[in-house]
């Protein structure tokens, strides 16, 4: 096998074994970063195809926010808009004794990715994200992401 082949063969490898196989993604800005707490993110489904894999919420924060976690209220409709599932969730943002982000970032500006502790129905076709702090308005919030993997 020449050296070229074998090259090749090893980038093929190397780029297709880096793919996370997401079937969905999407972020959500939030304007004037500054998530208010009647503000409600819709991410419209469509016929994506859920199966029993991960699924993951994403905040991206920066200096501003003040708390070491945030509340979400996760709400899941199908296509007749009935609710199937209306779940709180905790994610935390920052090590609680360290004070240190947990999230991927550089500069000021992380984001942190957790798992949803349940999976979306299959019927599922829109998921609303509502913040739950005691708080009207959280500052430092840049924007919110729903990311479904295969």
């Amino acid at each position: 096998m020449s050296k070229r082949l074998l090259l090749g063969v090893a980038l093929l490898v190397g780029i297709t074994s880096c793919t996370d196989e997401r079937i969905y993604e999407d972020f959500q800005t939030i304007p004037s970063q500054n998530w208010g707490i009647q503000d409600s993110l819709t991410f419209d489904l469509g016929e994506t195809k859920l199966t029993n894999s991960p699924n993951l919420i994403a905040v991206k924060y920066n200096e501003d926010y003040a708390f070491t976690n945030c509340y979400l209220r996760i709400i899941s409709r199908d296509s007749s808009q009935v609710i199937l599932e209306n779940k709180l969730v905790n994610l935390i943002l920052f090590d609680p004794k360290s004070g240190e982000p947990l999230g991927e970032g550089f500069g000021s500006v992380y984001t942190r990715y957790d798992t949803l502790p349940f999976q979306l129905n299959p019927a599922t076709k829109t998921v609303t994200l509502l913040q739950y702090m005691r708080q009207d308005k959280l500052p430092g919030v840049e924007a919110v992401g729903l990311k479904i993997i295969k």
